[in-house]
Formats: C-alpha cells, sequence, structure tokens
C-alpha cells in the first residue's frame, strides 16, 4: 500500500518517542483516525486513548509531560474540536510544558472560503502556541513535524501541526532532494545547558557569602532532588518549595517549610523576611508580595527559561540553564558552611507548624466534616509510590498546608493558569503513565461536576488496562465554589452570591456506584480514617463523597489588615453565611493562636 501523510505523521510521532496519544475524533481529522485505527489494529506501539471531551485531550497531554517529561500529543478535529483543546494548551503554555497538537482542518481548497467548520486556526493558535503551521504538501511534513517536536521540547511550550482533510489522504514519498524541501532531523535536541564557569564562579560567590541563604524552588528543578539537596546542605540553606514543586524536595527534609504565600505556611513567610540571600530554582513565582523586599536580599536564579531570569525578583547573577546540571557544576564551587543555626532556626518553626496543622484538622464544625481533616488522614496512608493531583480550589490549599510528598512520590496540579478542572484529567493521565501505582485526585464538587464526572466514564472504560487498579477520588462536598466565595469576600470585600456560588448536590458516591466503583460517603471526622483504609484496601476505584463544612476558612499564614477588613465588610453587606463564617473563622483562628502559644510556652498537646 502507498504510504499517505498520516502514516508518515504517525512514523515520525513513533521516531519522537510517543508512545500515547489523547484524541478525539471528527470528520476534519478523519483520514489521520483512519491511519491511526490502522496503527492501533497491528498494535505497533502507539497507544490511543479517547477521552470524553477534547479540552480534556488536551490537559491529559499537558498532565503526560508533567509527570513523564517526554513531550504530551494530542490530537482534534477541526473547529469546534480544536476550540475546545485551547484551555488545555493554554495549561501547557503558563506550566512550561512541551505539548504536541495535531488538529484537522478542511480541505485545502475550503481556505479562506468561509466553509463549514474552515477558520484560521493558524491565527487561532498563534498565542498559545511557540510554533503553529499547517501542512500544505507531503514535502513538507517531515520539517514541519520534527520542527514541532522539536520547538516544544527546546522552548517547553506547545506546538501545533493543522492537517488539513485532503493533505491526510495524500501520498508521502520519501522527501526529495530538491529547492524549498526541508529533510530533517527527528533526533532530539539536548536541553542540557550549563553556564561558563565564569559565571558558575559568580553564583558560587554569592551564595558562599550569605549568612541565611534560602532556596526556592519550583517544578522547573524536577529530576534535580539530589542536586537541590546537596546544595542546600552545602550552603545551610532553608528551602521553600512552590506548590508546583512540592514534589521536588520530599517532605520530611526537616528545614523544608513547604509552599510561600496565601497556601503557605509561617515559616515559608518567615524565611523569606529574613534571609540574606534568596537563590531561586527552576521558579517563575509570581507573588511579589511574598518575595523580600528589594535590597533585603541579594538572589540568584536558574531557569532554563532565559526569559523568567530576573523577572519577579531583581536578581544579581543570572544562570540560563538546566538546573540539575547547572547545580551538578554549582556544587562543587559552594563551601560547606559550619554554622547551621539558620536551618535549625527554619527547622524548629517548621515542627510547630505542623503541630498547628495537625490541631487545624481537628476542629469540629456544625456544618459539615472538616475538609481539613481528610487531607491530614490521607497524607498518614499515603503509599510510597503514590501520585497525588489536586484542583485550584480550596482543595489546593489544603493539598498544600497538609500533603507531605516522601521521596519517590509525585503531585501536582494546573500552575499558573490554575484551571479547576485539570484534577481528574491529570490523575487519569497519570494512571496512563504509571499503570502500576497508586493515584489519588483531590477535587472540589465545582471542579467534579465540570470534567470529573464525565471522566469517570472513561476510567471505566480504561480500568482493566491498568495492573493496579487502586484509583482514590476525594471529592470535597459543600454545595459551594469554595475558592471563589473566599475570593469574593477576601479581595472584593463582596458577601456571598448563592445565585453564582451554590454548586447543586449531587449523590456522587451513588454516581460512582452506578458505574461499578467503591461509592463511600463521609459526614462526620470520626469517619474520615475507616473510609481512607477502606479505600486504599480496595483493588479498583474508590470515590469518597465526603460532605464538608462550606464557610472552614483557607486561612493564610499572615492575616492582613485588608484581608480582615474586606471578610469584615462581606459579612456587613448580607454574606447568607454570616454566623457559620464568623463561628468557624474564630474557630480556625483560636486554634492557630492555642497552638502558637503553646510552642511558645513549651507546651505539650497532652498537657492540660
Amino acid at each position: 500500500m502507498t504510504r499517505t501523510v498520516s502514516d508518515l505523521v504517525i512514523e515520525l510521532l513513533k521516531e519522537w518517542g510517543v508512545t500515547r496519544i489523547y484524541g478525539f475524533p471528527g470528520d476534519g481529522i478523519g483520514a489521520f483516525d483512519g491511519a491511526l485505527g490502522a496503527d492501533d489494529r497491528r498494535d505497533d506501539g502507539l497507544k490511543y486513548v479517547r477521552p470524553t471531551h477534547e479540552e480534556i485531550c488536551a490537559l491529559m497531554a499537558t498532565a503526560h509531560a508533567k509527570f513523564t517529561g517526554e513531550v504530551g500529543v494530542c490530537v482534534a478535529t477541526s473547529s469546534p474540536g480544536a476550540f475546545h483543546m485551547l484551555n488545555g494548551l493554554y495549561d501547557a503554555q503558563m506550566d512550561n510544558q512541551p505539548v504536541v497538537a495535531i488538529v484537522g482542518q478542511q480541505g485545502l481548497a475550503a481556505l479562506g472560503t468561509a466553509n463549514q467548520q474552515e477558520n484560521n486556526l493558524e491565527r487561532v493558535f498563534q498565542d498559545v502556541a511557540c510554533y503553529v503551521q499547517t501542512i500544505v504538501s507531503p514535502a513538507q511534513v517531515e520539517a514541519v513535524v520534527d520542527a514541532a517536536f522539536r520547538t516544544a521540547k527546546l522552548r517547553l511550550q506547545p506546538a501545533v501541526v493543522v492537517l488539513p482533510h485532503d493533505v491526510q489522504a495524500m501520498p508521502a514519498p520519501e522527501a526529495p532532494r530538491a529547492h524549498w524541501v526541508s529533510r530533517s532531523s527527528s533526533a532530539a535536541p539536548s536541553a542540557q545547558v550549563v553556564p561558563s564557569h565564569a559565571q558558575l564562579q559568580q553564583a558560587a560567590d554569592l551564595i558562599n557569602a550569605g549568612e541565611r541563604v534560602t532556596f526556592l524552588v519550583g517544578a522547573g528543578a524536577s529530576g534535580a532532588t539530589h542536586e537541590v539537596l546537596r546544595a542546600a546542605e552545602l550552603a545551610g540553606a532553608g528551602i521553600i518549595t512552590a506548590l508546583r514543586g512540592k514534589d521536588v524536595v520530599p517532605g520530611d527534609v526537616p528545614h523544608h517549610t513547604q509552599q510561600l504565600g496565601l497556601l503557605g505556611s509561617l515559616p515559608s513567610l518567615h524565611q523569606v523576611a529574613r534571609c540574606d540571600t534568596l537563590v531561586l530554582l527552576g521558579t517563575n513565582y509570581p507573588y511579589g508580595e511574598f518575595l523580600p523586599p528589594s535590597g533585603s536580599a541579594r538572589a540568584v536564579q536558574i531557569d532554563l527559561r532565559p526569559e523568567q531570569l530576573g523577572l519577579r525578583y531583581p536578581t544579581e547573577v543570572n544562570l540560563w540553564g538546566d538546573v540539575r546540571a547547572t547545580l551538578q557544576a554549582l556544587n562543587p564551587l559552594l563551601d560547606e558552611k559550619r554554622d547551621r543555626s539558620w536551618q535549625a532556626e527554619v527547622a524548629a518553626e517548621m515542627r510547630d507548624w505542623e503541630e498547628e496543622m495537625k490541631a487545624q484538622a481537628y476542629v469540629a464544625y456544625d456544618d459539615g466534616a472538616n475538609p481539613r481533616r481528610f487531607f491530614h488522614e490521607l497524607n498518614t496512608r499515603l503509599p510510597d509510590d503514590a501520585i497525588v493531583t489536586a484542583d485550584a480550589g480550596t482543595t489546593a490549599d489544603w493539598y498544600g498546608h497538609h500533603i507531605r510528598l516522601r521521596r519517590g512520590m509525585r503531585g501536582d496540579l494546573s500552575g499558573r493558569l490554575a484551571t479547576m478542572m485539570a484534577a481528574m484529567p491529570y490523575a487519569v493521565a497519570a494512571k496512563f503513565a504509571y499503570p502500576d501505582r497508586t493515584v489519588v485526585c483531590t477535587i472540589g464538587d465545582g471542579a467534579f461536576q465540570m470534567l470529573g464526572m464525565n471522566e469517570l466514564i472513561t476510567i471505566r472504560k480504561y480500568q482493566r488496562e491498568w495492573t493496579n487498579k487502586k484509583l482514590v477520588i476525594l471529592v470535597m462536598h459543600n454545595n459551594d465554589l469554595a475558592q471563589v466565595s473566599w475570593e469574593m469576600r477576601t479581595e472584593d470585600a463582596d458577601p456571598v452570591w448563592r445565585g453564582a456560588q451554590d454548586v447543586e448536590s449531587v449523590d456522587y458516591a451513588g454516581y460512582a456506584r452506578l458505574l461499578g466503583f467503591q461509592g463511600i460517603r463521609v459526614d462526620d471526622d470520626e469517619q474520615v480514617g475507616a473510609a481512607l483504609d477502606e479505600a486504599f484496601a480496595h483493588d479498583g476505584v474508590t470515590l469518597i463523597d465526603a460532605y464538608v463544612s462550606r464557610n472552614v476558612p483557607p486561612l493564610p499564614p499572615h492575616i492582613t489588615k485588608e484581608y480582615a477588613k474586606n471578610v469584615g465588610k462581606a459579612l456587613l453587606e448580607g454574606d447568607p453565611f454570616e454566623r457559620d463564617v464568623i463561628k468557624d473563622s474564630a474557630r480556625a483562628i483560636a486554634t492557630e493562636a492555642v497552638e502558637r502559644v503553646k510552642g511558645a510556652l513549651h507546651v505539650g498537646h497532652r498537657d492540660e
């Protein structure tokens, strides 16, 4: 049979190491779908996964890139399918992930004629993609596909290949040695960029001069755990991780104070306030109000994205390089500090904070279980190889405050885009990438109604392919878009508007059982541990329907005057949950205060 353009694209995908694509069919991509089907029947090494929506395809491709370090690949038809992928591709763009999207298009003769489902897709994807190109000739295929993969890998961004329907079925002979024809390479480019010795020495001198060094570590340091810990050991540094960098540094490192900012820890806030040297490793941390005042700390940054160097803080040394390779070259230049008092101070404060978080998890509320309790109990039961996902609502707060990922564990969520909808697509993609590992999805009921409930159908379709079928879905059932409710109160001093904020209550455990999964309803704090034990003992999918209070405040580590004033104004203007918000916030704040006094007086929790 004559090789077609579609066949050639599939060959190139395999040459680039692709083993799985997330796709949704349609007539605009029909001939390519046909070639994928033929490849699947031959069982020729490329797995096609079809979730329930094109947006989920793109989110799963992004998650695949995050969890594996490979290029994620998604496929969809022309408009409207191509449009649906935009949200997931923006997730890849904003979190620096290499993704290649292959989208269909109407035939060549239709371009520019306002034909049905014909749109200017190059213009549509121009903002989100680092490379977007329409293939109009078979001689162009290799160069365009190779360029898409090469550019996505080097720039850590999504790339888009537009494939018109009639081009998909054209014969694709070997690219000729001819004018205008590029015979390209599918050899993966090296991204092991390392700065010069002179620049490394400049960074080492700055770090060596510091007495209170703090590392702020992001997801760009993934794969560099050993190097980061060695550098911190030499520099006597405390460590803070950005939320997406949470799994880079093990949670049991005593001088790792977890996250910074509204969902961070008080020890992290104090580190930033007191450090004299800040080292930014693979992070584009955007919240400038939580970074040191200009001039209070000297700073070094290492990043593979050069446009991010010096963007967030006035750094003195900017090293363009891969974090792991750069630290391997930098660490021999660092002096080993004998004075460990800074690290000891950081570690002692973190121990007190952990007691505070535990106490917060055991506060009882009248209008539902404590959401913190679920995350606290979950943290004590996570298997060593667990992968945890979270949405970008209040579950991100509880994930940041209570989950401590040990070495070898993974955890992630949609970062800078902060889409609530990513938790379930991420969890399912993690299960495909690591079918032998336990995956836990933590998700709010609002996000679950967006892209969670339908993805249970995808799980039902594919779970038989997973060697370890254990997947735990923890739904925070509070009938509220809780994060937005608290943002309305704290940022805009507006009361909750129930017409916008209420989430219709659904029997999520019953829905899970309808699909053949284990469903467990929990509405009491004392049931939480047993429910999680039952979930982890089950060799299959378990959904825990956690009926939690909608008024538990996601308290920041430091309550500003503006935060307090805005909440007060919102309540005065008729917040429908005024009484419960005041009561639940008072309980949470009182618990914090008591724990801090206990810590200051060295009083144990078993003492009266």
